[in-house]
């Protein structure tokens, strides 16, 4: 079994919330799939049992690894986090020192991430930079298009 994986609740209930459409609605209409084409007679030319059987199989993989995402992660407990320094979930607004541009981001488990919602994972570059960092602080952080210095402006909840 592997390590623990951190998550928000609003995560875990995603995750949760997902493995119960796999197993209450996907799972049974795969079962009726999996009938029909059984009732058309010869199963070893039987193309659609084949898909049915293959569906069938990539949904219980699907599951199973659900679960056991679930079963490893652990809640991250929003009132025991720390802002004196960069740490997971916390909000980093950061400037850029080349083009003066300000960014916010949270960082997030990998699981939660979404540039849209200004959510980046722990393990990108940028969050790798920023973890253990203090406000006023300037890192350089090595991204695709070559070594860029941040400040860091404030970190929040």
């Amino acid at each position: 079994m592997a390590d623990n994986t951190y998550i928000t609740e609003e995560g875990m209930q995603r995750l949760r919330e997902e493995l119960e459409q796999l197993r209450n609605v996907e799972r049974p209409q795969i079962a009726r799939m999996l009938a029909e084409a059984r009732e058309k007679g010869d199963l070893t030319e039987n193309a659609e049992y084949s898909a049915a059987k293959e569906a069938q199989a990539m949904l219980e993989l699907k599951i199973s690894k659900l679960e056991d995402l679930i079963a490893r992660s652990r809640i991250i407990d929003n009132s025991k986090i720390d802002t004196s320094t960069v740490r997971i979930l916390n909000k980093v607004k950061i400037k850029n020192r080349v083009n003066n541009s300000i960014m916010e981001y949270q960082i997030v488990p990998e699981s939660e991430a979404s540039l849209k919602q200004g959510k980046i994972a722990i393990n990108s570059p940028i969050a790798q930079g920023l973890i253990g960092k203090k406000v006023g602080e300037v890192v350089d952080i090595k991204v695709p298009s070559g070594t860029i210095p941040f400040e860091i402006l404030s970190i929040s909840i």
